[in-house]
């Protein structure tokens, strides 16, 4: 990840110069008010993204209620120095209409927020990112590792718990009623999760 603005912003400066014409196709998150350019996260990155987006998608329309932000949507974590992170995928409880949601970046807190480890990832940094999500009001983030075909689930003053894909994953009392297998995360039904290198 390389420095890519000196001048510190605000996480609407941010929002309007990430979304410039000369910046598409590139991903940004904002950090203490410094833009900092992130490596596209590849293939199977996308594919455990879906994954976990239909099965997190299925979950919000069995319970009635919910939505879900993805595509590295923005989180604003910090102010003064501003923090915008980009989550792969968030989950919200409650209902929103299309009317309520900001054109920018989310100030809620989601109730979950998961990512999927990509190739430019290293474990020091993922815990230290999950920890600042934690710590900002974030009640549970998974962390999903499509090479290890593991889940990492952390939650505030919690040892870390680590899920092989012959477990099963549940809502750690913050998504109620929602279980699935680990494996479910790698594969769609009948496929195999053995991930290509």
């Amino acid at each position: 990840m390389a420095s890519t603005a000196t001048e510190l912003m605000t996480a609407e400066q941010f929002f309007e110069w990430s979304n410039r014409q000369e910046n598409d196709g590139k991903y940004y998150e904002l950090v203490d008010g410094e833009v900092v350019e992130m490596p596209s996260p590849g293939e199977l990155h996308g594919y455990v993204c879906w994954l976990v987006i239909k099965l997190l998608t299925e979950y919000v329309l069995r319970r009635g209620s919910g939505y879900l932000l993805t595509n590295d949507s923005g989180l604003i974590l910090q102010r003064n120095p501003d923090t915008v992170r980009g989550p792969d995928v968030m989950v919200f409880l409650e209902n929103r209409s299309m009317a309520e949601l900001r054109l920018g970046h989310s100030e809620r807190m989601p109730a979950v927020v998961i990512e999927v480890m990509s190739p430019s990832d290293t474990w020091t940094r993922t815990r230290a990112r999950s920890q600042q999500y934690l710590n900002h009001g974030v009640p549970l983030v998974w962390v999903v590792d499509p090479i290890r075909l593991t889940m990492t689930i952390f939650r505030l003053n919690e040892l870390q718990q680590v899920l092989d894909e012959t477990e099963t994953l549940t809502g750690n009392g913050v998504l109620p009623d929602f279980s699935c297998k680990v494996s479910e995360l790698f594969a769609l039904p009948g496929a195999a999760s053995q991930p290509n290198s």
